[in-house]
This record gives structure tokens, C-alpha cells and sequence, in this order.
């Protein structure tokens, strides 16, 4: 388990003076990442005036956050939403407490997504909360919240605004929006006054989540001087690599050290090898959309979630699961089910994720490995199994290193049956008991794993 208190660690390295943007140190500042790292869950919220169709325009039930454009919705009629925004029944406590039993230590929310709505109040736009019938600030309920339950907070931030009159470029749909007069340096100027706002208001933001970097208008150069800005503003601050043109793909990995962001963002999947010596967070739906749709009933499983997060972090990452409220302010009750069951199996196996790193082994044909250094002279390995074998041996590579002891993380009972073959391990798991979804073996050995060839 993370042996830090979140408050203490945030307002320690939210003002660390760190310049991660001086390309002479490491990518990322070891101090600044620290509690990232040894957070390895967090909760992805995706809220706002798109959340009120429910995915339904003009008879189509699938649309997603990007209804907007997908229905090519005009300025006119989507500002219609605006004057039904009223979530009376969003709390934010009820938000962070849910997250937090699921065993998640981050929340990351869209303060502002494509369409350009904010869900704060901003003096830089009237298109935001304060505008609503709602009024409330909701970041800073959910601020206020995180303080309380020792929850890190993030921000979404979208470069791309749909709204924003110097925005550019204009959908082509969009006929009756002359691009005269747009430019994108105020644009800019307006975006950093929003950003600094974020910042100043909300004390304890630890992560901004950018995206929409990909369009054209929106360049590499762009992206180094935002970056620079906000390391400035916060210099512990936490920045994902949208801010930058420098990903491939939804793969979200940066081509190279050359390109911005203290993490990459692989979307909806999860690198098929461990990516070393970088940081990295694999963000996911639970069904096929990011926001609340009322249509969409293909839910993951809790089980295939958990697996998620076990495989995540056996390959050294992040996992930023994501929930879309409804236009209430309400979970939607099978992601309410799902995050009380991982909550469930994270109470007895979390000090397997938590403050881990990627397993020694890399290839088990029945699970994955993490492992935890405990001090100079002890390592714990943990086997996490998803499919239990038949006659009852689990096989593991050859190690050079001495095993101290062996339990389950379920009932804590050691397991004193081992013996060798030539290619590996095998741990008898006779007196085993086998957990939901996922069964968690711990292996304490001397010194750090070395898998012998």
C-alpha cells in the first residue's frame, strides 16, 4: 500500500522547483512523479453539455462526447443545452468516496472539452457553470471534496474549442461561421488565461490532461511554450504529452525525448510489451463511450477491468478508468457495481498495484507479475493469476535470487511447497485459496529479481 499521506505529498511537490523542460535533465523529474507512480489507478470523468442528449441526435442513439460534430450540431442549437444544465443531484463528495473505495488515488475531470464548455466559472467566457441554471462551481465542489477524502485532482483541458470565435479551423459543416477575423494567438491568449485561472483558483490541481493537439493550426512549437507557461506557473505539475504534437496515434507513446508531456496516454488499449524508461497511462471506457449514453449496454466486465489493471501495471503504467455521469450528476448503477467490485478485490490485493513496478516476468501463460522493492535486501514478487492450473503448479522463470517465503495476499498463509526443474519454478498451490477474478500470490526473495537465462 502507498505509505504517504496524499495531502502532504501533493503541496510538497506541487511547489518543487523543477524545469522538466530543460531537455538536459531526464524526461521526467523523479520527485514531481513520485506519487503518480505509486498511485497506478485513477478515475476519468467526462461531463458536461453533451452529457443531457444521452448519445441520441435526430433519431441516432450512438454518439459520443464529440456529438457536436458527429450530429453537426449548430452553435445556435447546441447552446440550447446550456439552459438545461441542472445537475441536482451531483455531489461531489458522493463522486471522490466512490472513486476512493474503488481503490483509485487520482481524479481526472473535463473542465473543458472540444464543444468549449467549462464546468467552472471563468472570467475569460460566459459559456460556462456560472451560465447554467445549475450555477454552482462544480470544480470547486470537487476540489474541496478531494482535499477532504485525500484524492489528487486533475484537470481535462481541450486545446481544441469548437465555441471559441478564434478557434481554428472551422468544421466544414459549419456555414453560417466565417473563419474572417479568427485568429489563434488570441485564442491562445484566452486559453492561458484559462489555464492560470485553473491553477490560481484550485490549489490543489496535480495533473493537466490535454487533447485536441492534432490539428494543424495547433503546432509543435505551441506545445513547447504552453508546457514552459505552466511549468512555470506550478513547476510540480503533472502534464500529459497532448500538449504537444508529438504522439503517434491513439497509441499516445511520443515519437521521441524531442516532443513535450511527463506521460503518454495510450487510449482505449494497452501496450502489448512493457514500455521502459518512460511513464505512461492507458485511459478506458467501461462501455463504448466516454460520456453517458443511454443506448450502450456493452459493459466490461469487473473482472476484465481488474485484469486491466493488473496488466497495466505488470507493464509499468497507469490506468485511468473512466465514468460518465449522467445529466443528473449521477453514476450510472453498473459503473457504481463495477467500481464497488474492484473496490472489493483492491482491499485485499492492493498492495499488489499500488507503489509497484513492472514483474520480472514478462511472459506467464497464466497471469502477470509486479513487484515492490522493500529495502536493499528484500524484494517481494507478486503473481497475479487469472487462470488457475489444473494440477495445481504454477511455473515461474529460474531465479538467481533466494526465496524468503511465499503466502497469498487472500488469507495470508504461507506456502512452503516449491521445487525446481530445469526451465523455472514450480509453487505447489494446493492450500490455495482462490480469490474473485484474480488470486495474488506474494514471493519475498533477497535482493532485487534476476531471471536467470
Amino acid at each position: 500500500m502507498i505509505k504517504i499521506v496524499y495531502l502532504r505529498v501533493l503541496f510538497t511537490f506541487l511547489f518543487i522547483n523543477i524545469s522538466c523542460g530543460d531537455k538536459a535533465e531526464p524526461q521526467v523529474a523523479v520527485e514531481r512523479m513520485d506519487w503518480w507512480r505509486q498511485s497506478r489507478f485513477g478515475l476519468f470523468i467526462h461531463w458536461g453539455l453533451y452529457s443531457i442528449p444521452a448519445g441520441e441526435w435526430n433519431g441516432n442513439p450512438n454518439h459520443d462526447v464529440l456529438i457536436r460534430e458527429t450530429g453537426q450540431i449548430t452553435l445556435e442549437d447546441y447552446n440550447e443545452y446550456l439552459k438545461q444544465f441542472n445537475p441536482e443531484r451531483f455531489n461531489a463528495e458522493d463522486w471522490v468516496l466512490m472513486a476512493k473505495n474503488a481503490g483509485m488515488k487520482y481524479i481526472v475531470i473535463t473542465a473543458k472539452h472540444h464543444d468549449g464548455f467549462c464546468l467552472f466559472d471563468s472570467q475569460e467566457t460566459e459559456f460556462d457553470i456560472a451560465s447554467t441554471p445549475f450555477k454552482r462551481d462544480i470544480l470547486k465542489e470537487l476540489s474541496d471534496a478531494c482535499l477532504k477524502h485525500e484524492m489528487a485532482l486533475g484537470f481535462y483541458y481541450s486545446i481544441m474549442d469548437w465555441h471559441h470565435p478564434h478557434y481554428l479551423p472551422r468544421r466544414k459543416w459549419e456555414k453560417n461561421r466565417p473563419a474572417e477575423g479568427a485568429d489563434m494567438k488570441e485564442y491562445t491568449t484566452y486559453m492561458k488565461k484559462q489555464l492560470k485561472e485553473l491553477l490560481t483558483k484550485y490549489d490543489n490541481v496535480a495533473v493537466l490532461w490535454f487533447d485536441g493537439e492534432w490539428e494543424k493550426t495547433w503546432t509543435h512549437e505551441d506545445g513547447e511554450d504552453l508546457y514552459k507557461y505552466l511549468r512555470a506557473l506550478k513547476p510540480g505539475l503533472i502534464i500529459n504529452n497532448r500538449v504537444d504534437k508529438g504522439r503517434t496515434d491513439n497509441g499516445g507513446i511520443s515519437k521521441d525525448s524531442t516532443f513535450y508531456g511527463d506521460f503518454g496516454t495510450p487510449e482505449q488499449e494497452i501496450p502489448i510489451n512493457m514500455l521502459k524508461g518512460m511513464d505512461w497511462e492507458s485511459c478506458m471506457t467501461m462501455n463504448d463511450h466516454w460520456v453517458y449514453n443511454k443506448s450502450d449496454q456493452n459493459w466490461k466486465s469487473s473482472e476484465s477491468l481488474i485484469h486491466k489493471l493488473i496488466d497495466i501495471s505488470a507493464k509499468g503504467g497507469n490506468f485511468l478508468l473512466n465514468v460518465g455521469p449522467t445529466a443528473e450528476g449521477l453514476f450510472p448503477g453498473e459503473s457504481v457495481e463495477r467500481l464497488k467490485e474492484i473496490g472489493d478485490w483492491m482491499k485485499v490485493n492492493g498492495e499488489a498495484i499500488y507503489n509497484t513496478k513492472a514483474g520480472p516476468f514478462q511472459q506467464l501463460p497464466w497471469g502477470r507479475s509486479t513487484q515492490k522493492k522493500v529495502d536493499d535486501h528484500k524484494t517481494v514478487v507478486y503473481l497475479h493469476v487469472f487462470d488457475w492450473p489444473d494440477e495445481g503448479e504454477l511455473s515461474i522463470p529460474l531465479l538467481e535470487n533466494t526465496i524468503m517465503n511465499a503466502y497469498s495476499l487472500h488469507d495470508k498463509k504461507n506456502i512452503s511447497a516449491f521445487g525446481k526443474t530445469r526451465n523455472g519454478i514450480l509453487i505447489k498451490t494446493g492450500g490455495v485459496v482462490k480469490s474473485k477474478y484474480a488470486t495474488v500470490i506474494a514471493i519475498e526473495m533477497e535482493g532485487v529479481p534476476v531471471v536467470k537465462d
